[in-house]
C-alpha cells in the first residue's frame, strides 16, 4: 500500500514537471519569435535608413568629385531594399518617391550634352525638373522648337538645380549639365557665339545667378548674348504690362479653356467656370510680375481668371486670398494650372497634391466650390510659348 502512493506521488510530481517543462517551452518559443520579429524590424529599419542618408547626401545644390559616384551608390542602395523597406525610407528629404514615383519615361528625354557644337550655340537654360514627363514635353519642347527654329544652331541644355540633376542621374541613369558643366563644354569645343536662352518665367533671383556666371565665362567667346525670360521686362508696378505678358496671358488662358472643354473664355464663365494660375511666387523685386499678370487678365476681359503664388508673394497672390476673390466674384467651378514652364514637383504636389496644404486641398475645404478641377500642363508644350521664346532668341541673335 506503501509503495502504492509512493509510485502515484512520483508520477503526479512527474506530470506536474513536464506541465510545467511544456509551458516554459512554449513561452520560450513566443519570446525567441518576438525577438526575432523585432530584430527584423529593427533591421529593416536599419536599411532603410541607410538609404535615406545616401539620398540626402545628393540632395544639395553643389556638385563634387564624389557626386557620380554617390548618384550611384544611392541607387544601388535602394536597389537592394525589399518592398517593405523602401516603405520605411524617411530623412531630411529622402522618402520612398524619390526613387519609386513614375514621373513618366526618362529614354524619351535628350539631355543635350554631346559635343562637335560648333560655331554657334544656343544655351537653353532652366532650373530643371526630376519629373520625366514634364521635362520631355515641357522643358524639351521649347528645346525641340529652337532646333527647328535655327537648324544652324546647335542647341544645348543646362539645369542651375543641382539638386534635380542629381536626382535624375541617380534615378534614371541620365546625366545633365549645370551651368559650369555646359559652360566648360563650350569652351572646350571652340565656340565662337553663344545665345543664352533661359526658360525661367521673370528676370528673378535664378536669372540674376545665371547671368553671373555667364559674365564669368564671357571672354571665352566672340559673342555671348542673353535673351529675354518669358515675361520680359519686369517693369515698376503692377500696372505696366507689355507685349510678352499679353502673349502669355493670351496662349496659358486659350489652353486652359481648350483643355476644359470650352469654345470660349466667355462660354467658360458662363458655365460658373474660373480659372486659376499658379506661380512659384518669389520675395525678388521681380515678384510685381504675378500681379502685372493679373492686370493683362483684367485688361484682357479675362474676368474668371486669378494669377496665384505657392510662397503666396505678392499678398495678393496667396492661395486664401485667391480662394476670397473667385468665392466673392460668385464662381462655384474651379480649374487650377500651372502658371510654370514645367509641370513638376509644384503643379503635382503643391498644386494637385492630398496633402492638406495643397491648393487643392485648401479649395476643396473652402466648401465654397462644387468642383476642383486639375490641369497638370506645364507652359512649355504650348506652341504660342515656344514661338515667344523664338521670338526672344532672334531678338538676341540680331543683337
Amino acid at each position: 500500500m506503501k509503495e502504492k502512493i509512493i509510485t502515484l506521488l512520483f508520477c503526479g510530481v512527474l506530470g506536474a514537471s513536464l506541465l510545467v517543462g511544456c509551458g516554459s517551452t512554449t513561452h520560450e518559443t513566443e519570446t525567441a519569435q518576438e525577438t526575432e520579429t523585432t530584430k527584423t524590424k529593427t533591421t529593416d529599419q536599419e536599411a532603410a535608413d541607410e538609404v535615406a542618408v545616401l539620398i540626402d547626401a545628393i540632395y544639395v545644390q553643389e556638385r563634387t568629385e564624389t557626386t557620380d559616384d554617390d548618384c550611384a551608390a544611392a541607387k544601388l542602395a535602394w536597389d537592394a531594399l525589399s518592398d517593405a523597406q523602401k516603405e520605411l525610407v524617411k530623412g531630411e528629404n529622402a522618402d520612398p518617391d524619390y526613387f519609386g514615383r513614375d514621373t513618366g519615361d526618362a529614354s524619351l528625354d535628350a539631355p543635350l550634352n554631346a559635343d562637335d557644337i560648333g560655331d554657334n550655340e544656343i544655351m537653353v537654360v532652366s532650373f530643371g525638373t526630376s519629373f520625366n514627363e514634364s521635362r520631355v514635353e515641357d522643358i524639351g519642347g521649347v528645346e525641340k522648337a529652337l532646333q527647328e527654329a535655327y537648324p544652324e544652331w546647335a542647341v544645348r541644355r543646362a539645369f542651375t538645380a543641382q539638386i534635380i540633376i542629381n536626382h535624375v542621374q541617380a534615378r534614371d541613369g541620365e546625366a545633365i549639365d549645370n551651368m559650369e558643366q555646359a559652360l566648360e563644354r563650350a569652351v572646350a569645343n571652340d565656340v565662337k557665339n553663344l545665345i543664352i536662352q533661359p526658360t525661367h518665367l521673370m528676370h528673378g533671383a535664378e536669372y540674376d545667378e545665371m547671368v553671373q556666371m555667364v559674365e564669368e565665362y564671357a571672354d571665352h567667346f566672340e559673342s555671348v548674348k542673353i535673351a529675354e525670360p518669358l515675361l520680359g521686362e519686369v517693369g515698376s508696378d503692377a500696372s505696366v504690362i507689355n507685349e510678352d505678358k499679353a502673349s502669355v496671358a493670351t496662349a496659358i488662358t486659350e489652353a486652359a479653356v481648350s483643355d476644359a472643354g470650352y469654345s470660349s473664355i466667355e462660354e467658360a464663365s458662363a458655365d460658373g467656370i474660373a480659372f486659376v494660375f499658379m506661380g512659384h511666387g518669389t520675395s525678388h523685386s521681380a515678384k510685381v510680375s504675378y500681379s502685372q499678370m493679373q492686370t493683362q487678365m483684367i485688361n484682357l476681359g479675362y474676368d474668371n481668371v486669378w494669377v496665384g503664388t505657392v510662397e503666396g508673394e505678392p499678398e495678393e497672390t496667396a492661395c486664401e486670398k485667391v480662394i476670397e476673390a473667385v468665392y466673392a466674384a460668385g464662381y462655384k467651378k474651379v480649374i487650377l494650372r500651372p502658371l510654370m514652364v514645367v509641370a513638376g514637383d509644384h503643379a503635382n504636389n503643391d498644386m494637385a497634391g492630398d496633402d492638406e496644404d495643397s491648393w487643392k486641398s485648401m479649395f476643396e475645404a473652402s466648401g465654397y466650390f462644387t468642383s476642383i478641377d486639375m490641369q497638370i500642363s506645364g507652359l512649355g508644350r504650348i506652341e504660342a510659348i515656344q514661338r515667344l521664346y523664338i521670338k526672344h532668341t532672334a531678338e538676341a541673335i540680331e543683337e
